[in-house]
């Protein structure tokens, strides 16, 4: 597919269009993207460098730079293991590390059968509730490592 022939980069235009091509309309931009994409592949990021004037390192240094944004397509399942302060203090490395072992994959991975991927982020906002992992959006706290593990076999 192509810009011309493929309706996705229209709704990608039409955010850049929005914003008045301005270089301050790249996160935008780039959120369209992944949204109607689902990850932000290689001709989409040249895609958006060139409408915005941009140079490509630029476009890439952003997408890569921020943890939200993805350049592989993610799995059918997502696992969100809060890395935070908190969470790490009540033992988050731990439950990464046995969910890696579990699926086989590191952290920011997806497994091979697109299954399952695996992400950390740096604060979820519910330290009361640490540590705290978000299986398919639907957060829960307090977890042992026995109780993450289990719910990770519940999603699959």
């Amino acid at each position: 597919m192509t810009p011309q022939t493929d309706d996705r980069y229209k709704m990608v235009e039409k955010t850049m269009k929005k914003l008045g091509y301005e270089k301050g309309a790249l996160i935008e931009s780039l959120h369209t993207a992944q949204e109607t994409f689902g990850y932000l592949e290689n001709d989409v990021l040249k895609f958006i460098s060139r409408r915005l004037k941009l140079p490509y390192s630029k476009v890439y240094g952003v997408a890569t730079f921020y943890h939200f944004f993805r350049l592989k397509p993610k799995g059918k399942h997502t696992v969100v293991v809060c890395t935070g302060t908190a969470c790490y203090i009540k033992g988050a490395n731990k439950i990464v590390e046995a969910l890696e072992k579990k699926f086989g994959i590191k952290i920011g991975e997806t497994s091979k059968d697109n299954l399952v991927s695996l992400f950390g982020a740096r604060c979820v906002g519910s330290c009361s509730l640490a540590p705290i992992v978000i299986y398919d959006n639907k957060p829960i706290g307090n977890l042992t490592l026995d109780d993450a593990l289990e719910n990770a076999k519940e999603i699959l």
